[in-house]
């Protein structure tokens, strides 16, 4: 049996309720897989943490991470600490400190009710987001001068290597690659595609040179289509006609706010599961949802804990066992298509987080 070491930071706010419930179907799924099994080392790095300490992870905290088989947090953030703080200390840190330079977001509706979009069925919003996650436009790269008099000056600054970008890049198109067979076979209208979101008409360095990467990479997949849409124009075609979209790659800030859009597109953030890959598995890669902290609901047991059960799915999936990720993501579906009477709030139900989670440890019973 497979033992895998898992470092567990559920952080603040529904953070820590979500986290509980997807333990609880992790370790469902392997006991009815049998082979494997996961042990858990939990952190409470959190805003509380910083508001006792000044920091929001240990001066250890990177080597104690280092040699997990990977790490789970819950969400980040709450009032009385800076989001630039809670983000950029904790889970910044983590993403750059351990080269996880893929961010990746599975865009799929379950369910016909769910979709904003009138006419969309389950088979139009089905897309992945590969999102540059290390440099780009949160490379931390800047300064401010004469602060606080009318002469001030702040720079932001993107960053992109020539060796990121080609990488992202080739993951990108091996992305598509791989989904190619099981996208035709189940009919989509769009397979072995990939789309690339830019700016080079307003970013004449930056995004230009990523256009450039895009192209000189992708005449090494002559296999896989390609095409590209300045980012604006990429969400207005992501509401209109998102069947036409199969893999998405995009720089750190504009994945950042499509992948926001593509989960209202498939039901809400509360279906938006993400993870923070190191492809080369020299670090430890991270899992999370993305629906934020959510400090109105903290404590409450409301909390939709969907997102964090699908980023579990795509830890399984990393860690090699596609199977079990694939039952895990069946049971969500499963609970989700059927009666949403114990759903949470959100979903149009009355039920709670710890009630969703028996939900779905039932459906995989």
């Amino acid at each position: 049996m497979k033992n895998y070491t898992i470092s567990v930071i559920p952080g603040d706010g529904i953070g820590v309720e979500v986290m509980r419930e997807g333990q609880r179907v992790l370790d469902r799924i392997a006991k009815l897989d049998g082979g494997f099994r996961f042990e858990y080392t939990s952190y409470d790095w959190s805003c509380e943490y910083y508001a006792k300490t000044g920091k929001m992870m240990s001066d250890d905290g990177m080597q104690r991470l280092a040699d997990s088989d990977a790490i789970l947090l819950g969400a980040v953030g709450f009032p009385g600490v800076p989001d630039h703080v809670s983000l950029r200390d904790l889970l910044l840190r983590i993403r750059q400190g351990f080269d996880q330079y893929i961010n990746l977001r599975p865009v799929k509706l379950l369910d016909e009710r769910d979709c904003p979009i009138k006419g969309k069925t389950v088979a139009d919003v089905d897309m992945v987001f590969v999102r540059e996650n290390t440099e780009g436009e949160y490379s931390g790269f800047g300064g401010r001068m004469r602060a606080d008099t009318e002469d001030e000056v702040v720079v932001q600054s993107s960053v992109f290597t020539r060796r990121n970008t080609e990488r992202l890049m080739r993951y990108a198109f091996d992305l598509a690659r791989s989904r190619a067979a099981s996208r035709r076979a189940a009919g989509r209208k769009t397979f072995g595609k990939l789309s690339s979101a830019t700016k080079s008409n307003a970013l004449n360095y930056s995004m230009v040179f990523w256009d450039e990467v895009f192209a000189k990479i992708g005449s090494e997949y002559p296999d896989i289509s390609s095409d590209q849409y300045h980012v604006d124009a990429l969400a207005m075609f992501m509401v209109q006609r998102p069947e036409d979209f199969d893999v998405i790659v995009a720089s750190n800030l504009f994945g950042d706010i499509l992948t926001d859009l593509g989960g209202v597109l498939q039901g809400g953030l509360g279906f938006a599961a993400g993870g923070n890959i190191n492809p080369e598995r020299r670090y430890p890669s991270m899992f999370e949802p993305v629906h934020g902290s959510a400090p109105s609901l903290a404590g409450k047991n409301t909390a939709n804990p969907i997102a964090m059960v699908w980023t579990a799915k795509l830890m399984l999936d990393f860690l090699g066992h596609v199977d079990a990720g694939n039952k895990l993501l069946e049971a969500i579906n499963k609970v989700v298509t059927g009666d949403r009477t114990g759903l949470t709030a959100d979903m149009g139900g009355s039920g709670t987080t710890s009630g969703v989670g028996d939900m779905l440890i039932d459906a995989l019973s």
